[in-house]
């Protein structure tokens, strides 16, 4: 398992190339146009936003992978520009790129899976992705370099790109999983089977699309439903697991190890994109044990994750365990105050309900300094429980966020 973005060429699944090109969208003039193509037809299964507010490519992808009984060849990926908020031409400019991709890439329209990463409400200008199509179909390549280049490339107001991967053993060969994704800001993803969280996850194991899917809600719901930075949940949240078959290992989505390892992958990439959110100096992870069900756990949970009082406290390392108490109580999960505990790190704060004699609160305080740190609540009722990863909120949040359009 690993993290790094220029990831060992051995580590890479079979059957995929990837290339990056600046198209001219972003202002940055950096690259802003990604694009993974497999060299056959490859199962898919996807998840999307469940944001009623949807961008033109989440349309056009659900429309494809209906229409390709769930196969695809190429992820087509601009950033810079949401493709939101833009009707019909948006829905337009979407396949035009798809059609330009197809006869690019010698496939059918049905089996581009566009994507869009940016500012809601500004036309996307398709034109600039289609005149970008022969440079890009040159600079494909299957080296760790040009896999690297596409997660750059995706990035908006990340600080860094997010890559990880895994491989297992099956029958004495190697079946291999590499994931690459975006996001920073407006991270609550609320991933449904039908600044933005887009990721792709990658696998040279065959399997077919519906056992894709179970496998892809399996590792999704313990991962990246389990992150949240500012509780926006974005028109374009997406991801997309593409099986190319091509290690010839042939895997079911019972397979408990194989579920691990992807599961392994996507929890890598939700910490990452937690980790990397903006404006953040302190990611926390919440463990909610003792609820009277896993979702009244989660419910604690993103109460907690959400509540600005909170995420200001955390900012300021301010061991204000009262705050986590309030949105625990109006979180719509089970409660009995009296049987509430919490801790930060191993100092236990509050004990049935209340504070614990010789609090030292300078040594919470201490505690909650640290760039990463853990916070547990036991509500005393059940077996439920979860975890989850969130950060505080700071200034400078504010600061990237009040002039984002401008």
């Amino acid at each position: 398992m690993n993290d790094s973005a220029l990831i060992p060429d051995e580590a890479l699944p079979l059957g995929f190339r990837f290339a990056a090109v600046k198209a001219g969208i972003k202002p940055s003039g950096n690259a802003d146009f990604a694009v993974a193509v497999a060299d056959a037809a490859t199962s898919a299964a996807a998840m999307f936003t469940s944001n009623r507010v949807v961008a033109a490519p989440v349309i056009v992808d659900r429309r494809h992978l209906d229409r390709s009984a769930g196969h695809m060849r190429v992820v087509a990926v601009n950033a810079g520009n949401a493709n939101c908020a833009t009707g019909q031409i948006g829905i337009d400019a979407c396949e035009q790129v798809c059609a330009a991709a197809a006869k690019t890439f010698e496939c059918e329209g049905h089996e581009i899976f566009p994507s869009s990463t940016g500012i809601i409400g500004v036309l996307l200008p398709a034109e600039k992705l289609i005149a970008a199509m022969p440079e890009i179909a040159a600079k494909l390549g299957a080296a760790a370099e040009n896999f690297a280049q596409f997660a750059r490339a995706i990035m908006t107001t990340d600080t860094r790109p997010k890559t990880a991967y895994a491989s297992l053993s099956v029958n004495g060969k190697a079946v291999r999983i590499a994931g690459v994704c975006k996001g920073a800001g407006m991270i609550h993803p609320q991933l449904v089977p039908h600044a933005t969280m887009l990721v792709y996850l990658f696998m040279d194991a065959a399997i077919e699309p519906a056992d894709l899917d179970v496998l892809l809600r399996q590792s999704i719901e313990v991962s990246f439903n389990r992150i949240s930075i500012d509780g926006d949940t974005s028109t374009n949240d997406t991801v997309l697991l593409l099986a190319s078959g091509a290690s010839g290992i042939r895997i079911e989505s019972d397979n408990a190890e194989f579920v691990a390892a992807l599961t392994k992958v996507c929890t890598s990439l939700a910490k990452q994109i937690v980790a990397d959110g903006e404006g953040v100096t302190h990611v926390v992870e919440l463990q909610i044990e003792g609820a009277a069900s896993d979702r009244d756990a989660l419910k604690v949970a993103k109460a907690i994750a959400h509540s600005p009082l909170v995420k200001t406290a955390w900012a300021g390392c301010d061991p204000n365990w009262g705050r986590l108490m309030a949105a625990a109580g109006y979180s719509g999960a089970e409660i009995d105050p009296e049987r509430i505990s919490i801790w930060f790190g191993e100092q236990e704060i509050c004990r049935s309900g209340g504070r614990v004699q010789d609090l030292d609160e300078a040594a919470a305080h201490e505690y909650l300094k640290l760039p990463e740190f853990t916070v547990r609540m036991d509500l005393g009722i059940g077996d439920g429980h979860c975890q989850f990863w969130t950060t505080d909120l700071t200034a400078e949040y504010v600061r990237i966020n009040a002039d984002y359009s401008t």
